[in-house]
Parts: C-alpha cells; structure tokens; sequence
C-alpha cells in the first residue's frame, strides 16, 4: 500500500507541533484522527516513523529519513495556498519598473499604464525610464521590462517571454527618392545608417537574413542614439535608413512617412521580457501590472496586424 501524500504532510506538521493534541489543533482536526492516520501511514510504509509516550515524540531514524520528504511536501502545499492567496489579494504598495526609453510611446502602450493606475488604485507606480541593464535585485526593481533577442543566464531572475517583435529596415520615401532603393544588402555601403547604440555603447550593426542568405554590416553614419523612438523620428525626416520593429515603423509606413527597405530581408527579431526576482513567489502588484502589459502588448499587436 502506498503512503498517501496528505499523511505524509501531517506527519511534518506533528513533528513540528511537537505533540498529537497540538497538531490536531492547529490543523481542526480530532486527535484520534490525526493518531489514526499517522498510524496507517506507518502501516503504509512498513515500519514505525515515532515512538509515543505521554510525555513526548521521538523520531526513530526511519521517521528522519522520510521527514525530510513530507517537509518538502509541508513546503510545497504552503507555497501552493500562498499562491493562491497572493492571487487574491488586492495589489498595493510601491511597485518598481525599468522601462527603456520610449518603450510606451513606441508599442503605443500610454493607455495601458493609464487603466493599470485607474484599475488598482492602491499601487504606486515608480517608473525608471533608463537605457542602461538595472541590477534587479540590488536595486531592488519588482520589473525591469528587456527588449533583447536573449538575456544573460542568472539565476538570481526568472523572465517572462511576452511578445516577439519583427525588425526590418525603414527609410523616408524622400530619403530613398534623393539616395536611390537598395536592391541588395551589399548596396547598402553607399547609404546613410542611422544606427542603434546598444547598452555597453557599442553600435549595434544590421545582420539582414533572407532564406538562408545573411549578410552584416553597418553603413557610415552621421548621427547614432540609443532611442528607437529618436531613431523613427531622425528616419521620418530623411536623416538615413534605420532597422525597426515592425510594430514601431508600421503606423508611419502607414501614414507615408516610412518605406520598407529591402523587404525581403529581416533583421533579428527581439522579444519583449519582462525580468523579476527569483522569488518563489511574486508579489500580487508585481503580478497584475505583467498580466496587464502582456495582454496589451498582444491586443496591440493584433490591431496593428
């Protein structure tokens, strides 16, 4: 007969009581039925897990050994109704986000913060908007939102994939009128970048792909920033082609200020991530603003679609 796991739980909690009657009391339980079930359960396993006196428990060397399974059992089930309260309860209290810059206005994601702030009123919103990797936990961020195509390894942070964002490159129709429409990557070199600074400060350069064709570069450039949103307005204005996300350069291609460079060719896609603590478990304002943002980034990008 195999040991049922609720048993195998009580017996930790009556260890930790230290007595049956304590057990039995803080579990509502009568202490014949916790004194019946741990006695099946020693039935179940074949051999004794404590001697009884009236005084006192004592843990034989078998008990020991499977006390350290029913204590991750005990933790586990404690960590399963946590989570289940934590889902319940109303999110408060100082909530920490590093956003990069632009982010909002880029994925049109304004009236997201504005109905999170109207939704859950008791959440005071501390917004970092910054260009530069945060320390999550020394700085004690709830979320830091990433727009990369990978995060390091650290297993002090667990991430959270919440959309993937195609990229491209865009120009002015007056850019490309005055400068000529590439009709391959290599005539790029004759062209004007306006290129991305990525956060160590390195110009990030375009590795273009296209049915198992690749090609890299970087054509010169006057002006490089560490802006998407600057980057589409320089673009706007004829200052050079640029690689965007689809979603930042699709309202503008719309509108007849944006061209598609090079349609056939695609740079690396980047994904949205939204990085947090490694806590077992995440607090309820912490919980609620990622649901939130992942459910607009992806209503969002089903309008523009």
């Amino acid at each position: 007969m195999n040991p049922h796991a609720d048993d195998l739980v009580l017996f930790a909690r009556v260890v930790e009581a230290g007595s049956f009657s304590r057990a039995a009391e803080r579990c509502g339980l009568p202490k014949a039925t916790v004194s019946r079930r741990i006695s099946a359960l020693e039935a179940a396993l074949g051999e004794r897990l404590m001697t009884r006196t009236t005084r006192q428990l004592a843990i034989t060397e078998f008990g020991e050994r499977i006390l350290e399974h029913a204590r991750r059992l005990l933790d586990e089930t404690e960590a399963a109704s946590a989570l289940a309260q934590h889902r319940q309860a109303t999110p408060q209290g100082t909530l920490r986000v590093s956003l990069p810059p632009g982010f909002l206005e880029e994925l049109e994601l304004v009236p997201f913060l504005i109905e999170f702030a109207e939704r859950h009123p008791e959440v005071r919103l501390q917004l970092d908007i910054s260009p530069r990797r945060v320390d999550v936990v020394a700085e004690r961020f709830d979320l830091a939102v990433r727009v990369a195509a990978r995060l390091p390894d650290d297993a002090t942070l667990v991430a959270r994939r919440m959309i993937d964002l195609e990229r491209g490159l865009y120009a002015s129709p007056a850019y490309l009128a005055r400068r000529g429409r590439p009709a391959t990557p290599g005539q790029l070199r004759g062209h004007t970048a306006l290129p991305l600074v990525a956060s160590d400060g390195e110009l990030q350069p375009w590795r273009l792909a296209r049915e198992g064709e690749h090609w890299e570069g970087l054509p010169p450039g006057q002006l490089a920033v560490n802006s998407i949103g600057l980057i589409c307005t320089l673009a706007t204005h004829g200052m050079g082609v640029a690689g965007l996300h689809e979603r930042a350069a699709g309202a503008l291609v719309a509108r007849g200020l944006l061209e598609r460079v090079l349609p056939g060719w695609r740079l690396p896609t980047m994904t949205v991530w939204g990085v947090m603590p490694g806590r077992r478990l995440l607090p309820a304002r912490t919980r609620a603003f990622v649901d939130m943002l992942a459910t607009a980034l992806t209503v969002t990008g089903a309008r523009d679609d």
